[in-house]
């Protein structure tokens, strides 16, 4: 899967993956989501966000917790 506007950078926000090198992490929008914070406000309270953004946010979240659930199973037929 690609992400294209999850970028790394360890000058920003300690290399934590951030939406197109902003100072906004995946875990920021997830958290805000997880609390009730619809897209329409999450767009409002970051203006220079886009919807697209969100949602790739949300879709690399989702493919980490899964690759993470993967690596922990195999990791437990190996030991």
């Amino acid at each position: 899967m690609k992400f294209d506007r999850i970028t790394f950078d360890p000058q920003v926000m300690g290399g934590k993956p951030c939406i197109r090198g902003l100072r906004v992490t995946v875990g920021t929008i997830v958290g805000l989501i997880a609390s009730g914070v619809s897209k329409e406000e999450i767009l409002k309270l970051y203006p220079y966000l886009e919807p697209e953004d969100i949602d790739q946010a949300l879709a690399y979240a989702a493919w980490r917790a899964e690759e993470i659930e993967i690596t922990e199973f195999e990791n437990k037929k190996v030991a």
